[in-house]
C-alpha cells in the first residue's frame, strides 16, 4: 500500500509531455492506458488548471482568445517509450472548449462531433472532469454537456475553477447548490471539488480524485 501511494504521488511530480492533438477519431492513440478528460466552457480556465495540476507552466496552451483548443490534446507522464508494455499509467485529455458563440458554425459542429464520438467510443475513458467557473455556476451550455455525458453513460465530476475569486462562504454555498443540482443525474459523481489555479487551492484533492479514478 505504501509503495502504491508513493507511485501515485510520483505520477504528478514527474514531467508530463504533450504527445498529440487529435482533430478526428482516426488520429486517436491506440487504446491502452486509462484516460481522464477535462471539459469546460472556452473561458473557464481549463488550460491554466491543467498546467497547475501538472506543475508545468505552458504545457497546455493558454490564450486570451476563447476557443483556441480545437482538438483533443493528449498529455502523458514522461519517461515511457510507449512501445510494448512500456506504456504510461494514464493519459490526460484536454477537450475542446464549448460555448464560444463567435466560433464559425461549421467549426462548432466539427468540435461537437469529435467530442460526441470520443465520449461514445473510447473504452479507456474513465472520467470527464467538467470545469465550472465558480463566479457563474452551471449555465445552460454546461447543462447541455452534462445531458450528453448522462446519455453516453460516461462518469463525470464537477470541478469549480477560480474559487479564489469569490469569498469562502460563497464557495461553500456554491458547492452545496451544485451538489444538489446534479443529485439526480445518473452519471454524475456526487463530490464537487473547488479549485484555484492561481492560489493552487484544491489541486491535491483533484490529483487524488484522478488517482482514485484510474485505480478503480
Amino acid at each position: 500500500m505504501t509503495q502504491q501511494i508513493a507511485q501515485d504521488a510520483a505520477l504528478f511530480a514527474r514531467p508530463w509531455i504533450f504527445i498529440r492533438g487529435v482533430p478526428s477519431m482516426k488520429f486517436l492513440p491506440p487504446e491502452g492506458p486509462a484516460e481522464v478528460a477535462f471539459a469546460g466552457r472556452s473561458n473557464v480556465g481549463k488550460s491554466s488548471l491543467i498546467n497547475a495540476l501538472l506543475t508545468q507552466k505552458g504545457l497546455a496552451r493558454t490564450s486570451n482568445t476563447p476557443g483556441r483548443t480545437q482538438e483533443l490534446n493528449y498529455f502523458v507522464p514522461d519517461g515511457y517509450s510507449g512501445e510494448g508494455e512500456d506504456l504510461p499509467p494514464m493519459a490526460l485529455v484536454d477537450m475542446p472548449g464549448y460555448g464560444y458563440a463567435q466560433a464559425p458554425k461549421a467549426q462548432v459542429e466539427q468540435w461537437t462531433k469529435l467530442v460526441f464520438d470520443y465520449l461514445r467510443g473510447r473504452a479507456t475513458l474513465k472520467r470527464v472532469y467538467v470545469l465550472i467557473d465558480a463566479r457563474h455556476g452551471i449555465k445552460k451550455n454546461d447543462e447541455d454537456v452534462l445531458d450528453l455525458l448522462d446519455k453516453a453513460a460516461v462518469s463525470y465530476q464537477i470541478v469549480l475553477t477560480k474559487s479564489d475569486k469569490i469569498k469562502p462562504p460563497a464557495v461553500a454555498k456554491l458547492l452545496a447548490a451544485t451538489a444538489e443540482k446534479i443529485r439526480k443525474r445518473p452519471a454524475a459523481y456526487p463530490v464537487i471539488l473547488a479549485t484555484s489555479s492561481e492560489k493552487h487551492d484544491g489541486l491535491d484533492a483533484l490529483r487524488q480524485a484522478i488517482i482514485d479514478t484510474i485505480n478503480m
